[in-house]
């Protein structure tokens, strides 16, 4: 029989740093080498005028990926499933469609860019060490069990402290960097709008909903006793709880971070007059003479830690998207044999996406062409997202709450606002 003691500790809430998992490895993934080159380009550009958007994008995006969360949690299906059981299937074809190219895109950028990191702290052959990444990353994923490498994931994500560390060394005024933060200067060109959409498409990117509402699938299938909620209402309580502190802590974190990155360019690039950057190998390399070499030193590491926690993010929800699009066995806590579709999808993301750093194909204008990509997707994708989440048929008595509806409707909007304007400023 147990104690009373024993049962107190059994009833004790866990800390709140058990909570962290999908929420915390999404957010993290988004700080992906890509991301960090779109954080130096504006920081470098605009210097501290659009550090205001990060605060701007946080409740947009930490709502989005709450609602993709519950989805998830909800139902038992991802996002693709769910849009395969009760809407059109046309549209999900081509959402699916969208997702994997752009998601080999950027991770074929991602990997190109460790590559080069690597290079530039020990020396040797950058594109040896993309393939090297590549193949690493791709055997991690299908041969390490699930829950170990969700740990490896969550471990990963204390690579981007180095971008916070950087700052520290560098000298910052605060006063005008807190005033460009919670006091926006909006500037009407076309270079500024193109900055702020940039910021915007990278921050709240349709393969972060993906990932997160399947990684709560993953969840289910592999806790003890857990079911999808429709199942198990009396699990509800704890598992919102759960989800909001695991979500709003990871998409803070990312912010943050990306916040200091941003940063980092501005008080370093910006100010000596480097104004123009177009990846973060480049901002890695300008920051050497004019912050020093611990500073660079940071800023690569950073790059291929962040680049090995996103590789498979890019990789992962675009083979949670198809898979579940054409209706296969899906998931990372199944072996590759049960479901060769899914892993085949992320094996073939992988190679193209390494394959890219070896063609005559521009790296950066094809990362252009992913970014267009995305800022076409991300509006329609939540659409349809709000519509699922607030569908009884769906949801049954786990609608979103009303705060959380105007909210995801809001960041909807947004987007659907940012994507026709990233056209007229092209």
């Amino acid at each position: 029989m147990e104690t009373p003691e024993r049962e107190m500790e059994r009833r004790k809430p866990a800390p709140w740093w058990r909570l962290l998992g999908p929420g915390l490895i999404t957010g993290a993934s988004d700080d992906d080498p890509s991301g960090i080159a779109t954080y130096s380009q504006v920081g470098a550009q605009f210097g501290y005028g659009l550090l205001w958007t990060l605060p701007f994008s946080l409740p947009l995006m930490a709502a989005t990926q709450e609602i993709s969360a519950r989805v998830g949690r909800v139902t038992g299906h991802g996002l693709a499933g769910n849009l395969r059981r009760h809407y059109a299937p046309g549209w999900l074809y081509a959402l699916a469609g969208l997702l994997l190219i752009a998601n080999t895109i950027n991770l074929g950028a991602d990997l190109g860019a460790m590559g080069v990191a690597l290079k530039l702290v020990i020396g040797g052959h950058a594109h040896l060490y993309t393939l090297l990444f590549g193949v690493f990353c791709l055997l991690a994923q299908v041969f390490i069990p699930y829950r170990a490498y969700v740990r490896v994931l969550k471990w990963l994500s204390a690579a981007l402290l180095a971008y916070v560390t950087v700052v520290f060394v560098v000298r910052v005024p605060w006063g005008a960097v807190l005033q460009a933060t919670f006091v926006p200067h909006l500037v009407l060109s076309a270079a500024y709008l193109q900055g702020l959409i940039a910021l915007l498409g990278t921050t709240i990117s349709p393969y972060l909903f993906f990932w997160q509402a399947s990684q709560e699938v993953e969840e289910i299938n592999t806790t003890p006793g857990a079911e999808r909620l429709t199942r198990a209402p009396s699990q509800a309580p704890g598992q919102f709880h759960r989800i909001r502190v695991d979500t709003y802590a990871g998409m803070t974190f990312s912010n943050v971070v990306a916040f200091f990155i941003t940063l980092t360019a501005a008080v370093t690039l910006h100010a000596h007059g480097v104004t123009h950057i177009q990846t973060a190998t480049e901002a890695a390399q300008a920051l050497e003479p004019l912050a020093g070499r611990f500073t660079f030193l940071l800023f690569s590491l950073g790059l291929i830690g962040t680049g090995l926690l996103a590789v498979p993010v890019l990789a992962g929800s675009a083979a949670y998207a198809v898979g579940e699009a054409l209706h296969w066995p899906v998931g990372l806590q199944r072996k590759p044999l049960e479901a060769r579709g899914f892993y085949g999808v992320l094996t073939v993301a992988t190679l193209l996406g390494m394959a890219l750093n070896f063609s005559p194909v521009d790296p950066l204008q094809a990362l252009y062409w992913a970014a267009i990509v995305n800022g076409v997707g991300a509006g329609p994708v939540m659409v349809m997202l709000m519509l699922l989440a607030n569908n009884p048929r769906v949801m049954r008595q786990f609608v979103i709450p009303r705060g959380l509806r105007v909210v995801g409707w809001f960041a909807t909007g947004v987007m659907l606002a940012a994507s026709v304007a990233m056209f007229l400023t092209s």
